[in-house]
């Protein structure tokens, strides 16, 4: 009898769960009788030889890379706080907060039955389905949050970082991925959706900030992320904190945006 090589790898205790197998898979660390296996969904008899090699994901998805290397990074502390992860799907962020002290996180995504079982059924996690942030106020979260992820795609961050904002506590952090696919011009995005022109990312980079400034969100820091999105595209992680409402910012960025572009890719590409 065949079987989905996820539930094989659930069934034989190399993995947690189904998403955290699909997670191995992805990274590319799952063999099939010696060869690489990249689908989750592939049917394989129940006698085959799956092995995980490499280092496994901590976190019930790659996304979780993505939070770790901007904690690390930037010097953003969650340790006894309210979070909120924007854009959840799987629940790596979600994921990586609680293993770094985060109290609670309200994990927020317009899809459904998406989120990590474990994380579901985790007392600390609020699981807000079917919610589009951009209609969420403060009357529907029991306790504002002191810092947000945001992960989102097929919208641009200028729709998200305000009603994020006004979500927050005063002097409120927000880390937000910038995918230039979904904030460049349709006439700038190639084949598949990716964008490879680095000016290209120079320019939405600026763009985001821009835009993060003029709404009292100030620059900290940026990186690119450690890991590119699923169609090859380079992305970056921007660090804001809130100001108060009129506050006119600059950025605090200690790196050129034009610096971290060439070094995202000189490494990634």
């Amino acid at each position: 009898m065949k079987k989905r090589l996820d539930l094989l790898m659930v069934e034989r205790a190399l993995a947690p769960s189904r998403e955290k197998a699909k997670a191995y898979i992805m990274s590319g660390d799952v063999y099939v009788n010696g060869q690489k296996e990249d689908k989750a969904g592939t049917m394989f008899q129940e006698t085959v030889k799956i092995e995980v090699r490499g280092n496994t994901l901590p976190y019930v998805s790659r996304g979780g890379l993505k939070l770790e290397k901007a904690m690390n990074n930037f010097g953003v502390s969650l340790e006894g706080k309210v979070s909120m992860d924007v854009g959840a799907s799987t629940g790596g962020f979600t994921d990586c907060m609680l293993q770094n002290g985060a109290v609670k996180v309200y994990s927020i995504d317009v899809g459904y039955g998406q989120l990590d079982w474990g994380l579901r059924n985790d007392p600390r996690v609020v699981c807000m389905e079917k919610t589009n942030i951009r209609y969420v106020v403060p009357e529907d979260i029991q306790e504002a949050p002191q810092f947000s992820s945001i992960d989102v795609s097929f919208i641009s961050l200028t729709k998200v970082l305000l009603p994020v904002r006004n979500l927050l506590t005063e002097d409120g952090e927000i880390v937000c991925l910038i995918k230039p696919q979904f904030e460049a011009g349709r006439e700038k995005v190639g084949k598949k959706g990716v964008v490879r022109d680095p000016a290209v990312h120079l320019e939405v980079i600026e763009k985001v900030m821009a835009y993060a400034m003029s709404i009292a969100l100030e620059p900290q820091h940026l990186s690119f992320s450690p890991i590119k999105g699923p169609e090859g595209n380079i992305e970056y992680l921007l660090h804001l904190r809130k100001r108060p409402e009129g506050t006119i910012c600059e950025s605090a960025l200690e790196v050129s945006p034009e610096a971290v572009v060439q070094e995202a890719h000189g490494q990634l590409d």
